[in-house]
């Protein structure tokens, strides 16, 4: 039984106490004119309500107030000053290709109690499509849904004021096909999990959906600011017949959100929003400041950028340059020729932040109101945010698109139904982008998207990674039935036949590196190592660089026996350490270069042969996505056949 009546009456029952507090003024965002309510039969009309504003405030002169105020009113994104306006003297019908309008405009097509069911029971119809540049992927829809099949669009949902200059800097760029496949595939409205973003592609990428996200916001307030003048012509020629169909807000303004790992990212970000809005048509306010705090300090050399080619990774390069702080949020607030920075986040249209930076603000202000009316979720470089801390993002999740705690000043007579009903979840646009794919991010994508428009999923055949021939290998499985019993099941199999075994050989029980990818697994097994007799060094993601220097050079003088390292020390350090000739995982690497990068450390001793270097993975059936990575698509289903297997 949908009790969406009941969600809705407590909700206004909220909104109207917190709304009417003793000594409490209603306030608006400055860019809305503030219309009479539906509820009420005499109604202020713009002109009024400019004068009371003024009269509020003592030694202002009239004339400037009154130029503020038109000004602020402003607030979409157009090409034309004067065309705003006299789009404005004519009522804009709602368009029924207006892929903005059927999606969230007041009764989309997409949302009804079936689909909705089916979300909530994870019933799904899944299909498999080739989607041009974005190659193979699963879409899936929701069970007896009304959704379109179609995982592109006819024609791509943008902007003109947007498309024009868009498409005039494709002409000198390269990837336009694949841009122009990813705003198709937007424009459907759908959930989109690339699982496979390659490095030369994250750019046109970034700067595709900064086009999606930028003409999402663009549409909203023309449409708020379209209902502003049919709310003010409707006070002056009929104040007593109320407008009916102007519910065109959520509970607050924010209505994206981009999660990213680091600040150097923000500024990626920022570049490719700008870039579609730059001067001299737009001004950008704080833009000094912002470069300043999420850009190097003057005068500071970034020596992955100075070092000679090949000296770092290509991808470590691009991950850790510029600022990598990682705690971080800023709004974003468009008007009609200005993009500010800094933006009170009550008052912005985007918000740019870090998984952690937002739950630091979350449990500090015990609020999180600002994500009740988030519309289009964008989450980069989400490999990157499993290596740091995925429960930051988990709690970002649990707080999206909920009922707020309070009102905000919100005119609840411009707020959309399906807001009040608390449906915002199934129509909120999620995006996620991945270098590749982990148990987490597939986690989130599954119980965590509920757009009943669908969602997509990318697909990629994984190839097998070159490793040096001759080199012994054993992918080695134990059996586990559970995930959750996963972490104890491969712990004890570690200690009571792999390590054993290890230590019987005299050659593989020194100058062995043993490489651990769950930070909760480190940690046991480090403490293990603690309590027994052998000699071990330590790298992890919190070693001093003295601590990593001491403990480098005593594995490689032959002082420790065992190197325990951590995959998130590789990932932040990417050291090359010397004085291994066994390698022992733990489990697979996420990162599957990391696997290749290990397999050449031993011969970066000179005289080193295929022959000297032993290598043993241990795996269990939920290490496929790892797996695949490794030694490839068909490699891994015929390994999680046959269980375990030696080659060399």
């Amino acid at each position: 039984m949908d009790d969406g009546n009941s969600v809705t009456t407590k909700l206004l029952t909220l909104l109207n106490v917190s709304a009417t507090k003793s000594g409490k003024k209603k306030r608006y965002d400055d860019d809305i004119v503030p219309p009479q309510k539906l509820n009420k039969r005499k109604s202020i009309s713009f002109a009024e309500t400019t004068s009371i504003r003024i009269l509020d405030k003592e030694n202002v002169e009239v004339q400037k107030v009154q130029e503020d105020v038109v000004m602020s009113v402003e607030a979409a994104p157009v090409a034309d000053d004067d065309k705003e306006t006299e789009d404005m003297d004519v009522e804009e019908p709602t368009s029924s290709t207006d892929g903005y309008e059927k999606h969230f405009g007041l009764k989309p097509s997409c949302l009804s109690e079936s689909s909705r069911t089916a979300v909530d029971s994870k019933s799904w119809t899944s299909s498999r499509e080739k989607i041009g540049k974005l190659g193979s992927a699963i879409v899936s829809l929701p069970s007896n849904s009304e959704a379109n099949t179609s995982a592109f669009n006819s024609e791509i949902d943008i902007l003109d004021n947007l498309k024009t200059p868009f498409v005039t800097r494709q002409s000198k760029q390269a990837k336009t096909e694949l841009q122009n496949d990813l705003l198709s595939t937007l424009s459907t409205r759908k959930d989109l999990y690339i699982t496979s973003l390659p490095l030369e592609s994250k750019r046109p990428t970034r700067e595709a959906i900064a086009v999606h996200a930028l003409n999402h916001v663009s549409k909203k307030r023309r449409r708020v600011l379209k209902n502003n003048e049919r709310l003010t012509r409707q006070s002056k020629t009929n104040p007593d017949i109320p407008l009916e169909d102007v519910q065109d807000q959520g509970f607050t303004r924010p209505s994206v959100l981009i999660l990213l790992p680091f600040r150097s990212f923000a500024l990626d970000w920022f570049r490719a929003i700008t870039s579609h809005t730059s001067p001299p048509s737009y001004q950008i306010e704080n833009q000094s400041r912002f470069l300043s705090e999420y850009g190097l300090p003057n005068g500071a050399v970034d020596k992955l950028v100075v070092a000679e080619p090949g000296t770092y990774p290509p991808d470590h390069v691009d991950m850790f340059k510029g600022n990598v702080d990682d705690n971080f949020r800023v709004g974003v607030k468009m008007t009609r020729k200005t993009v500010k920075m800094f933006a009170d986040f009550y008052g912005c249209d985007i918000i740019i932040a870090s998984p952690l930076g937002l739950r630091r603000s979350i449990e500090k202000e015990k609020n999180a109101d600002y994500l009740t009316s988030i519309e289009v979720l964008v989450i980069d470089q989400m490999d990157a945010l499993t290596m740091q801390n995925w429960e930051h993002v988990k709690f970002v999740m649990s707080h999206m698109n909920k009922l707020p705690k309070e009102s905000h000043d919100t005119d609840f007579s411009r707020i959309k139904p399906w807001y009040l009903d608390g449906h915002a979840p199934y129509l909120r646009q999620s995006i996620l982008l991945s270098a590749y794919e982990t148990a987490e991010t597939r986690s989130l994508f599954n119980s965590s998207l509920k757009n009943v428009e669908g969602k997509i999923r990318t697909e990629k055949s994984w190839a097998p990674i070159e490793v040096p021939a001759g080199i012994d290998q054993s992918f080695i499985h134990f059996d586990c039935a559970s995930p959750t019993d996963e972490p104890e099941k491969r712990f004890q199999y570690f200690i009571t036949q792999l390590l054993p075994a290890i230590l019987k050989s005299a050659v593989q029980s020194t100058n062995t590196i043993i490489f651990i990818p769950s930070s909760f697994d480190f940690i046991r097994i480090r403490n293990y190592f603690r309590k027994s007799s052998q000699s071990y060094a330590v790298l992890s993601e919190y070693s001093s660089n003295q601590d990593i220097s001491r403990a480098r050079q005593a594995f490689f003088k032959g002082e420790k026996s065992f190197l325990l390292v951590s995959e998130r020390f590789h990932f932040y350090r990417r050291y090359k350490l010397r004085g291994s000739r066994n390698i022992v995982f733990y489990g697979p690497p996420d990162h599957a270069q990391y696997f290749t990068e290990f397999m050449s450390f031993p011969f970066l001793d000179d005289g080193v042969e295929a022959g000297d270097v032993t290598c043993r993975v241990l795996f269990s059936k939920y290490d496929r996505f790892r797996l695949e990575r490794i030694v490839g698509t068909e490699g891994a289903i015929e390994l999680l056949r046959v269980r375990s297997v030696s080659f060399v």
